[in-house]
Parts: structure tokens; sequence; C-alpha cells
């Protein structure tokens, strides 16, 4: 899995860098491929080729949508056929299973390109309206222009997509940077755009790390930018994109609260909770990873999630059975063991895992890891761990578990847990996030996603995410 060239204006170049990233296995600790380093002067070279895609007469961006459309459609079908290299690749890169592989980033991203090839052909570009003073207004939209997309390493795939799919459908022409953790599977996509036809320039990828990401997001060609990643470099890229009245769409971190309400019934939810809780070994920024439970039913949900966490298959990350995998690095690990030393020696008790599983001598794999009697001051309730690791805090009642789900600097996703739906959802309407499920947490591609608080700006997926690749202009007769 070793590339020697970037996707720039339709070909492959040698990189101006001469340096190399080296992706390293978390499973076998082991160099597994490499591909260049993307320089400045990659960085503009793949703006201008986005900047001719997008500016030129008969270029992307003035492609009736229909048309848009049919080539999306191929650029799926040329994804369809490389699904399984594509998760093979994720997997062996970032300790993802598998089995969560196949959906996420096998089948999710060509759905989502189907979707906004359809979107694109149904949503009208101009609309009438009365103006109040008479006559008529005409409110036109367009493509943005060309987007700078910025990719993080858990679910390199699906989120790649998220930005992918609606820029294109609008009309945008795209740069996008891989994370240096995952960059292996990007060059399966950029065989597929070839492979699809699309023109010249409409997409380009250029691997790299933060300070080449930075020179991208502040590049002078660059319309807008999309990133997904950790709050501290959200904040970095929306501070830029401010100073340069540059629109940007930011899906940061995420602390999110499970409110287990006390009718709810858990014994056979155990799929949803995973799902919810502790998908992608915890690397996942939308899971709930604070467990708010009564304290009439607090020792019930400890054994629960405790049990759950004992039960989960772990090893190889390829194995269609394993659940949970490695982490994606050592740093990583590290990271993790020295979060749950912390918490334990300020008082949280270690009911289930806590360490590094028995019988596996290498890997950065941790156990899935609950720790109970947490204060939601502390460290490991406030902070973003990206790991299997979950905290349960005992509440009083709902509204003193409304005021811990809020109690909170992030604002990603969420879950209530009840039988009573109706119940359920006057919870959820009252949680301070961009998303909440209910018995479970699936995210929905035609509905917006996006954080609130240090969880980002903006929206992704739905009709929203498209109309944020667009611009209006008002005409008026």
């Amino acid at each position: 899995m070793h590339h020697d060239s970037l996707l720039i204006g339709g070909q492959w170049v040698p990189s101006a860098s001469g340096s190399r990233i080296s992706v390293v296995s978390p499973v076998s600790e082991q160099v597994i491929g490499s591909v260049p380093m993307a320089a400045p002067q990659d960085v503009d070279a793949a703006v201008a080729a986005a900047r001719s895609a997008f500016d030129e007469p008969a270029g992307w961006s003035s492609w009736d949508p229909a048309i848009r459309a049919d080539a999306l459609r191929r650029f799926a079908e040329a994804l369809d056929r490389r699904a399984g290299e594509i998760v093979r690749a994720v997997s062996s890169q970032n300790g993802m299973p598998s089995a969560i592989g196949r959906r996420s980033e096998g089948r999710l991203p060509a759905t989502l390109l189907r979707y906004y090839a359809e979107l694109a052909r149904s949503t009208p570009l101009e609309e009438e309206r009365a103006a109040l003073a008479g006559g008529v207004t005409r409110v036109v939209r367009s493509p943005i222009g060309v987007v700078a997309a910025i990719v993080p390493l858990n679910y390199p795939q699906c989120l790649s997509f998220f930005k992918l799919a609606p820029a294109l459908a609008a009309g945008c022409s795209v740069v996008m940077k891989p994370s240096p953790e995952t960059v292996i599977d990007a060059y399966l996509v950029a065989e597929a755009v070839l492979e699809a036809g699309l023109p010249p320039g409409v997409v380009n990828i250029v691997p790299a790390g933060r300070e080449v990401g930075m020179h991208l997001v502040g590049h002078p060609g660059v319309d807008k930018v999309s990133f997904t990643g950790s709050t501290s470099a959200g904040r970095e890229i929306g501070a830029l994109c401010g100073s340069l009245l540059r629109p940007v769409t930011l899906e940061l971190g995420g602390k999110s609260a499970a409110i287990v309400l006390d009718d709810a019934d858990l014994a056979e939810r155990a799929a949803e909770l995973f799902g919810a809780c502790l998908v992608n070994n915890g690397q996942t920024c939308y899971i709930s990873t604070r467990i708010l439970a009564s304290r009439r039913r607090y020792a019930e949900v400890v054994d629960i999630f405790s049990d759950l966490a004992r039960s989960l298959v772990i090893g190889d990350p390829l194995d269609l059975q394993t659940q949970i995998g490695p982490v994606v690095s050592e740093r990583q690990r590290t990271r993790i063991e020295a979060v749950i030393g912390k918490a334990v020696d300020d008082g949280a008790r270690i009911t289930a895992g806590g360490g590094r599983p028995a019988g596996i001598d290498r890997g950065w794999f941790v156990e899935p890891t609950i720790l109970a009697d947490v204060d939601n001051s502390s460290q490991l309730a406030q902070e973003e761990i990206f790991g299997p690791v979950l905290a349960v805090i005992p509440y009083d009642d709902v509204d003193d578990a409304v005021r811990i789900a809020n109690d909170s600097r992030y604002g990603l996703g969420g879950t209530v847990w009840s039988a009573d739906e109706e119940r359920a959802l006057a919870v959820a309407r009252r949680i301070h996030t961009g998303s909440v499920g209910v018995n479970g947490y699936m995210i929905d591609p035609a509905a917006p996603f996006g954080g609130v608080k240090a969880s980002g700006l903006g929206s992704e997926l739905g009709p929203e995410a498209l109309a944020g690749y667009q611009q209006t202009k008002s005409i008026y007769t």
C-alpha cells in the first residue's frame, strides 16, 4: 500500500516536498504503507486546478444539475466496485472493526453521492417571491466556489463524503486533505474519481499534516472551508476563516450524555447501547460516553453497562466477529490510560476493563472500560477521550439529569432511553445539542447533523448541507 503521486488536476503528479507519510498498523505496530507528503506548492497547484475547473465557462459549476447528478452516480458506482478494498484499508489504518466499516466506509459514501445527485436534480436553483413593495424578486442559488475539505482519521471515507457529496452536487470543486493517519483509502477515492470521468480539477487530494492544512485553509483561492476534527484545531481554523470572512463548517468534538430514565428497559438493547456509546472503539465524536442513571437504578445500570463491556469481542479489526479493535495510535492509547488512571485517583471506580486485554501482546488495544461514581465536573466527564471508556454518573430526578447533560462545553449528540417514547422526546427537546437519539442513535443522511457550543458551527447532511455549498443572489424587478 505504497503510492508515489498526488491527484491534482486530474493527473498523478509527484509531490514537491520529497517527504513521505508512513502509515503504521495499530494491530501489528508495523509500517503498512506510505504516500507522498504534500507541500504548500502542491496545495497551490491543487487550488489552481480546482479554481480552473470551477471558473472556466463550460466548467463543472456551469453544468446542468442533472448532468452533474449523472456524474455523481458514476462516481458512486466506481466507489461500489472498491468498497471491499476501502473497508480493508480503513480498518488496517485506524483499527475500525470491519463489520462497522462495511456500513460507514463501504456503503455510505456511495449512498450519499446518490442522495445528493437526486437532491441536485430536484432542488430549484431559482425562485420568485412577491416583493413587499411590489414587483418580483428572483432568488438565485449558485455554487459557492472552491472548497477546502479537511477530513479526520476516525471515519475517513464517511466523513469525506459528508463534504464531497453535497459540494460536488452544488457544483463546487474540492481540494481534500486526508488525515496523515488514514491516507491510503484516499487513493482508492482518487482512482474512483478518474474512473467516473469527473472533469480534471473537480476533486484534488493532498495528504499532509497540520501546517500544510492551515496553508490550504488560508489560501486566497479557497471560497469555503469544511473541517471535521478536534475542537482545538477547529478554533484555529474558525479564527482564520473569521479574519478572512470566509464561510466555514466545523464539526468538532463531543462529550454526549445518555440519559437513562427510570422506566427504561435496557435488557434487550445491547446492540443499541453498543452503537450509541462504544461504536468504532469509542473513536466516534457523537457517542454517548456519559451515562446518566437515576440513583434509584444506579447499581443496575452500572451492571448492565459493565456486562456489555465484558461481553464485547476484542481483536483484529479485519475479523468480522470483532466488535472492539485497537485505537489508532500508541500516543492515543497512552492518553486514554492516563485519563483512566486520573479518574481512579479522583475517586471513580472501575467496574469493567481498565487495562489492556489479556492474551493480546501487540497492538494498541484498550479494554472497553466502565467507571462508576464519576462526578460530572471531573476530567473524565468533561473531556473527549476518543476511546472505549464510559463514565456512569448518578442523577436525582429528570430535571437534574437534563442539567447534568447540559453541563458540558460540548453539544453534538446524545441519547434518551425510556419505555415511553413521548416522555423521551420531551427530555430530548431539553438537551442543548445538535442531535439526540431515542433508545438508540443512528445518523440520518437526509437530516442536518452538526453541533452547538464547542462542538462546531453549521450543518452537514440533509438539504441543509447542499445549501451550505451555495450562495444566494436576489434580483429585484
